[in-house]
């Protein structure tokens, strides 16, 4: 069982950045494909960017645009989502979400998921 707990969100002007956290309590979470998705209101949940075991990066291009980036620690358990040059349409619910022998941003093969982060960006 992995259990993953989101933190950094909050409100930012357009054009700011911030740092979302996921932490992870997996003894075996570098072993894990870690991903970010995100859900708008009235949207489906979109996929953000993922991270494999061997540190390779996967990145849904149409949404960030070299905007954000995706980092672990795992000797903290932790992978970050480094979000810049924030646009009101980035505004969401950013969810990290972990499994095993993941190499897709399809949200339905990640099988834990943590409660989400409100990232609000104003204009």
């Amino acid at each position: 069982q992995v259990q993953l707990v989101e933190s950094g969100g909050g409100l930012v002007q357009a054009g700011g950045s911030l740092r979302l956290s996921c932490a992870a309590s997996a003894r075996t979470f570098s072993s894990y494909t870690v991903g970010w998705f995100r859900q708008a209101p009235g949207k489906e949940r979109e996929s953000v960017a993922a991270i494999f075991s061997t540190g390779n990066k996967l990145y849904n291009t149409d949404s960030v645009k070299g905007r954000f980036t995706i980092s672990r620690d795992n000797a903290k358990n932790t992978v970050y989502l480094q979000m810049t040059s924030l646009k009101p349409e980035d505004t969401a619910v950013y969810y990290c979400a972990a499994g095993a022998y993941i190499t897709s941003l399809i949200p339905s093969n990640y099988g834990y998921w943590g409660q989400g982060t409100q990232v609000t960006v104003s204009s």
